[in-house]
């Protein structure tokens, strides 16, 4: 089961680093703006905010990346701490994002969708 948490973790990593690129790269692209709902002028105006936003997201994708390569070699204990820290942290930005903006709960589903498929793998992991 701890496997199966390590894949979803990845993926949950994969999908901050693709956020990292929308946010801090692509944000005013009518790309970004489409998946962001923001108009061509909000994302000009924004454009600073979200560049930080998305380094946010990349460094928790290295936390959980970090953590990977830790358990895979052999690292255990430390390799899954960094694993929870990393998912437990994207989890909890997705609640946030959830609860303070109902437009954007598509987003935030999204977004921490795969974080808890890893902690409850994980949790099941630790049970068995």
């Amino acid at each position: 089961m701890t496997v199966v948490a390590l894949v979803f973790a990845a993926l949950a990593a994969l999908l901050h680093v693709y956020i990292l690129v929308l946010e801090s790269v692509l944000w005013t692209t009518p790309r970004a703006r489409n998946t962001f709902g923001t108009s061509e002028q909000e994302a000009a105006t924004t454009r600073s905010l979200a560049f930080n936003q998305g380094f946010y997201n990349l460094f928790l994708a290295v936390l959980v990346l970090v953590g990977i390569v830790v358990v895979a070699s052999g690292g255990t204990a430390v390799g899954l701490t960094l694993v929870v820290a990393g998912t437990g942290s994207m989890l909890a930005a997705a609640l946030v994002l959830f609860t303070s903006d109902a437009t954007k709960r598509r987003a935030a589903s999204t977004q921490g969708a795969l974080p808890l498929l890893a902690l409850v793998a994980l949790g099941i992991a630790a049970l068995v």
